[in-house]
């Protein structure tokens, strides 16, 4: 795999929402200045990248044009307002294409706004495009999609990760600032972590997911990849429609446990080092789990039944548009008996359970995002510490369990380990957002 000694960065590279708005606001720059930059920067970068599917920048223009002169005269619509965003292409956006990464959408036009897009435009956040996603999000590789793979900025020979990959590459490259994804098993942690950004998947339900094409609707959550954390939390929060404000936690001593990795999948040992020395000078305590190799069992007990409900038909009757990988999964995923769809459930409660406990004595867990760095795009085994390990179930590995629990949960990078970026993932119980968001944001200085 070759890589870059200094990869190329659009506009949006190194800065935060938080300085961009207060520049919107004293009159520094245009939304439109800023938009012009972000398709300047997808036209410069995204023939190599190819985090986006579609672009719409008459639209996105007249927006921010709108969004000017709202500012202008004083109708602040919160911290959003007159910032380009991206958005994951399995969501509904009105007027624009949606083609859940397939051939079998190659057409669509979508109608209406999902829930999460009508808040973003409530908010005053202009949407410049589709970013590129794994076929229905069903893969945690983000190579694997009718319009091709996206590619991660740090290697364009390497994973963006998945399904959520070009919403990540974006916003590693650049080229916005924020954009919207979704995660069922890590679709959003995963290709963040990968090319060292930030990720967030709230709790299950807080971010409604009406308008967005369903993979396994037990699992699904909305999240968002940005720069920093306190990005994550300031678009959560107009996702959720909570009110802007400054967070509960100033981010003093909270005690964290630590998760071994390896007692769900076999990790590289430089990607644990670096996420274990991020916390370093914290209060932390080792954590045993129960039954972890369970929770395979668990996640694809569910998912797997889920995804083949919604795409029966299309697999009965034209096979051929589905890229041959998802379709091979999916053809696996009919053989789910009932039985252990339900079982899942039950087990689910009972991580559940351990979960809530675990978080009844820690404020926070910690464990890699990742248990390895980036593979080659097409890559599906790769030897970790000497052993040959598969790359699909790896990634999902130490993501998945917090899917399952419904929890918070918050990816940052923490460094590199062979020039590819690794991360750290964060746990919290719902409503300690803000705790996690500031202790992380501690972390990544």
């Amino acid at each position: 795999m070759s890589s870059r000694n200094t990869p190329e960065r659009g506009y949006f590279a190194g800065q935060d929402l938080q300085g961009l708005a207060d520049r919107l606001r004293t009159g520094a720059v245009t939304s439109a200045e800023l938009t012009a930059h972000a398709l300047d920067a997808v036209r410069g970068l995204d023939q190599e990248i190819n985090a986006f599917v579609s672009v719409d920048a008459e639209g996105a223009l007249e927006s921010a044009r709108k969004a000017d002169a709202e500012l202008a005269a004083g109708d602040d619509l919160g911290p959003l307002h007159g910032i380009p965003v991206a958005v994951k292409d399995v969501i509904e956006t009105a007027g624009m294409r949606t083609t859940m990464g397939s051939a079998h959408f190659a057409d669509h036009v979508s109608t209406a706004d999902a829930e999460c897009v009508r808040r973003l435009r409530a908010g005053g956040a202009v949407i410049v495009g589709k970013t590129t996603t794994h076929e229905f999000a069903y893969g945690p590789t983000g190579d694997r999609a009718a319009g091709g793979a996206s590619r991660n900025p740090h290697d364009p020979a390497a994973m963006s990760g998945g399904s959520s990959g070009g919403s990540a590459a974006a916003v590693a490259a650049g080229m916005v600032p924020l954009a919207i994804g979704t995660d069922t098993g890590g679709s959003v942690r995963i290709p963040a972590a990968l090319c060292g950004v930030a990720g967030f998947k709230p709790a299950y339900g807080a971010v409604p997911a009406d308008g967005v094409f369903p993979l396994s609707r037990s699992l699904d959550h909305v999240g968002v990849i940005a720069g920093t954390p306190r990005d994550c939390r300031t678009a959560y929060r107009v996702l959720a429609g909570l009110r802007a404000g400054s967070p509960r936690s100033t981010g003093g001593p909270a005690t964290v446990g630590w998760i071994a990795p390896g007692s769900l999948f076999e990790t590289d040992r430089e990607v644990e080092e670096l996420a274990r020395a991020a916390l370093s000078g914290r209060t932390v305590q080792e954590v045993e789990l129960g039954d972890a190799a369970g929770l395979r069992r668990t996640y694809n007990g569910i998912q797997d039944a889920e995804a083949y409900a919604v795409h029966a038909e299309r697999v009965a009757d034209a096979p051929e548009l589905f890229t041959p990988e998802v379709l091979e999964r999916l053809r696996a995923a009919a053989r789910t008996p009932g039985w252990r769809h339900v079982r899942a459930f039950e087990e689910r409660q009972r991580w559940r359970a351990e979960v809530a406990h675990l978080l009844s004595r820690h404020d926070l867990l910690a464990l890699p995002t990742t248990p390895f760095t980036a593979p080659a795009i097409g890559q599906r085994e790769i030897e970790v510490n000497g052993r040959e390990v598969e790359v699909r179930w790896g990634l999902l590995s130490l993501t998945s369990p917090w899917n399952i629990a419904g929890v918070p949960a918050l990816t940052v990078p923490v460094g590199t380990s062979r020039g590819l970026p690794a991360g750290l993932q964060l746990v919290c119980r719902p409503g300690d957002e803000d705790l996690l968001f500031a202790f992380a944001a501690r972390i990544a200085g």
